[in-house]
C-alpha cells in the first residue's frame, strides 16, 4: 500500500504575486471610484460570486475603512474570505489586507496617478493559500483572474463613463 502524499508549501518560497501598471483614459478619481465600489464586484469581476460589506468607518482626512467578505467560485469550489480595505481618495490609494479565509496572506494595493489624458493604474497583489491542495486546484484560475483585474476594472469604467480615446 502506498503512503498518501502530503503537500505542504514551504515558508521559504516566495509568495505568488502580480504587479502591473496600465494606462487608461479615465481620471484617477473615476478609476478610484470604480475600484472602491466593492458592492458591484459580483457584476463584473472574474470569480467573484458575491460581496458583503460588514463594517464601514469614516476616518480622518476623507480616508474610509471597511471590512468586506467576498465569495469566490471556481467550478465546484466556493470560498469566502474577509478583508480590511482602506480607501484614501485624496492619495488615490486603496489598500486591501487579509482578515480571514482560505489565505495565509493576501495584500493588494491600487494606486491611481494622473498621466497624460488619463491615469496610470498601479496594481500589486501578494497572496498565499492556506491549503496546498486549494493552491493546486484553484491557484492557476485565481492567478489568471488576478491578472485580468485591471482589464475588468477598465471595462467597468467604460460601462459607467463611456468609451474614451487615448488609452
Amino acid at each position: 500500500m502506498l503512503a498518501p502524499i502530503r503537500l505542504q508549501l514551504s515558508q521559504d518560497l516566495p509568495l505568488p504575486n502580480f504587479r502591473t501598471v496600465k494606462h487608461v483614459p479615465f481620471t484617477p478619481r473615476e478609476m478610484f471610484d470604480v475600484v472602491a465600489d466593492v458592492e458591484r464586484y459580483p457584476e463584473f469581476l472574474p470569480l467573484c460570486e458575491g460581496l458583503v460589506v460588514t463594517q464601514r468607518a469614516a476616518g480622518e482626512g476623507g480616508v474610509a475603512e471597511l471590512t468586506a467578505t467576498m465569495t469566490v467560485g471556481y467550478k465546484a469550489i466556493t470560498e469566502r474570505f474577509t478583508t480590511h480595505v482602506t480607501l484614501d481618495p485624496d492619495a488615490g490609494l486603496i489598500r486591501v489586507r487579509h482578515r480571514d479565509g482560505p489565505f495565509t496572506h493576501l495584500e493588494n494595493t491600487w494606486r491611481f496617478e494622473a498621466a497624460g489624458a488619463g491615469c496610470d493604474v498601479n496594481f500589486a497583489i501578494d497572496y498565499a493559500f492556506r491549503s496546498a491542495m486549494l493552491q493546486l486546484i484553484v491557484g492557476a484560475a485565481f492567478d489568471k483572474a488576478v491578472r485580468s483585474y485591471t482589464e475588468a476594472f477598465e471595462a467597468r469604467a467604460r460601462t459607467l463613463y463611456g468609451a474614451r480615446a487615448g488609452a
